[in-house]
């Protein structure tokens, strides 16, 4: 039990993961301000939760995990190493594979929408989600926010609850 406790304790007191928590949940309500999607009508909810937008909280994540790394075990760290590698891939599928996934849904949904036009009863019902990746100034820009929330963290929030 005691075990237990201190796993749970250590959990809740890693730095590297409520850095990368902290961006997510930024990066996540910037979106608010930045997306029409929301302002047509989306739930708030549905909204912050979802994926694609402006910036990127993939790429915030990945990159305030990586940096954090960097800062509190060095740079030349395997950590730092495996956290990078893993970050650059993670972006890579949100600006590249997935973006293109969701152009190809875009125009599956359009192909449907025109067969269900000219059927009493629709063939096609559901839609396919569009917005899954990113553009790569929506990665750029989550990455940054990412860079800049690890610093913010692991130099300023951190040193004030950890002294």
């Amino acid at each position: 039990m005691i075990e237990l406790k201190k796993a749970l304790l250590d959990l809740l007191t890693n730095r590297v993961l409520i850095c990368a928590l902290f961006a997510w949940i930024f990066a996540q309500l910037l979106k608010i301000f930045t997306s029409p999607k929301y302002r047509q009508g989306m739930s708030l909810l549905r909204f912050v939760v979802g994926s694609g937008g402006m910036p990127s909280s993939h790429a915030a994540t990945v990159c305030a995990t990586a940096f954090s790394c960097g800062i509190l075990y060095g740079y030349d760290s395997a950590i730092f190493a495996v956290a990078s590698i893993l970050a650059v891939v993670v972006m890579r599928d949100a600006a590249g594979i997935r973006r293109e996934a969701g152009k190809q849904a875009e125009v599956i949904n359009q192909i449907s929408e025109e067969l269900n036009k000219k059927k009493k009863k629709p063939t096609f019902e559901d839609t396919l989600k569009v917005l899954l990746g990113h553009t790569p100034l929506q990665v750029l820009c989550g990455a940054l926010l990412g860079v800049m929330m690890a610093f913010f963290c692991q130099h300023w929030l951190f040193l004030k609850i950890y002294p």
